[in-house]
């Protein structure tokens, strides 16, 4: 799994990018990627893992769980 998805998340686009055991997330900004963060994929819910490994960017498991990463940012001051 190395290919990137968009996934619209509260009114923002949000760009996943599968890496081996891990999952980076960045906000979309016209052409650009901001990269927010890098979690481990097995923190993920295992319905939530299912999905990314699908490419299934409409499933509720993993936006629920990539709403998460976002606020866990937010909340960082990122």
């Amino acid at each position: 799994m190395t290919h990137e998805m968009t996934i619209q998340i509260d009114g923002g686009e949000y760009v996943l990018r599968p890496q081996g055991d891990s999952l980076q997330v960045g906000r979309r900004n016209g052409d650009d990627v901001a990269w927010l963060d890098t979690v481990d994929t097995g923190l993920l819910p295992q319905p939530a893992r299912e999905a990314l490994d699908r490419g299934d960017t409409s499933d509720d498991s993993l936006r629920t769980a990539l709403r998460g990463i976002v606020q866990a940012e937010v909340e960082r001051g990122g």
